[in-house]
C-alpha cells in the first residue's frame, strides 16, 4: 500500500512538473518577436488603402512573451511583471506587481480608516473586465479588482490609474470609464479564448 501511494505521488509530481514546464515554455523570445512583427504589420496596414477588412490574430502567449521581453521601456517604473489572460467573449484579466509607496504617501490622510494609509510597497494588482470595441472606439468595463488578494472599489482603482497614467498632455491621467479611439485604423478587436483578432 505504501509503495502504491509513493507511485501515485511520484506520477502526480511528474505530471505537475511537466505542466509547469509546458506553461513556462509559452513565454519565449520567438513569441515576443512574433508579436512585434504583427504589431508592425497592423501599423503598416493602417497606412495602406483599405479595400477589404484585414484580420490579424494576436495570441495570449505572444502578448505575454512581449510583456516579458519588450514591455519594460513602455511601462511606468513602478509597474513590473505584467501578465494578461484572454478569457474569451470580450473578457480579459491582467495582473502586475505595482509599487504603491509613492501614491500611498501622496494620498494618505494619516487616518487609521483611510485605505491609502495601509498602502505601500510592491504588491500584486489584478483587474478583470470586458473590452468593448466597435467602429474604431474602445471601452473597458471593469468587473473586479484586487490588490494583494483583497477586493478594491473602482474608485480606488481609478486613483491608481490616474496617478500612473499622467502625462503633460493629460495631467489628470486616464479615466477608467472613458471611451478611447483605437489606434492604427482598428475597427474592432474580437476577444476570443487565448487570442484577440484585430480587425482593420
Amino acid at each position: 500500500m505504501r509503495n502504491r501511494s509513493r507511485w501515485i505521488a511520484a506520477i502526480l509530481l511528474t505530471a505537475l512538473a511537466f505542466a509547469s514546464l509546458e506553461a513556462a515554455a509559452t513565454v519565449t523570445r520567438q513569441n515576443a518577436d512574433a508579436f512585434s512583427k504583427k504589431v508592425a504589420l497592423i501599423r503598416s496596414q493602417s497606412e495602406a488603402g483599405r479595400r477589404t477588412a484585414r484580420r490579424t490574430a494576436l495570441t495570449q502567449d505572444e502578448l505575454n512573451s512581449w510583456l516579458v521581453y519588450e514591455s519594460q521601456p513602455h511601462l511606468p517604473t513602478a509597474i513590473s511583471s505584467p501578465e494578461v489572460t484572454i478569457v474569451g467573449q470580450g473578457r480579459v484579466s491582467g495582473n502586475a506587481v505595482v509599487d504603491l509607496e509613492a501614491i500611498g504617501k501622496r494620498r494618505s490622510s494619516g487616518g487609521t480608516l483611510d485605505p491609502w494609509s495601509l498602502v505601500g510597497g510592491r504588491v500584486p494588482v489584478t483587474v478583470a473586465g470586458i473590452l468593448h470595441t466597435r467602429d474604431g472606439m474602445g471601452r473597458f468595463e471593469v468587473q473586479s479588482a484586487e490588490i494583494a488578494g483583497l477586493p478594491v472599489s473602482p474608485s480606488f482603482l481609478q486613483e491608481l490609474l490616474s496617478y500612473y497614467s499622467r502625462t503633460p498632455e493629460r495631467p489628470q491621467g486616464v479615466r477608467l470609464d472613458d471611451p478611447f479611439p483605437l489606434p492604427a485604423n482598428i475597427r474592432q478587436i474580437e476577444v476570443g479564448q487565448g487570442q484577440a483578432v484585430v480587425v482593420q
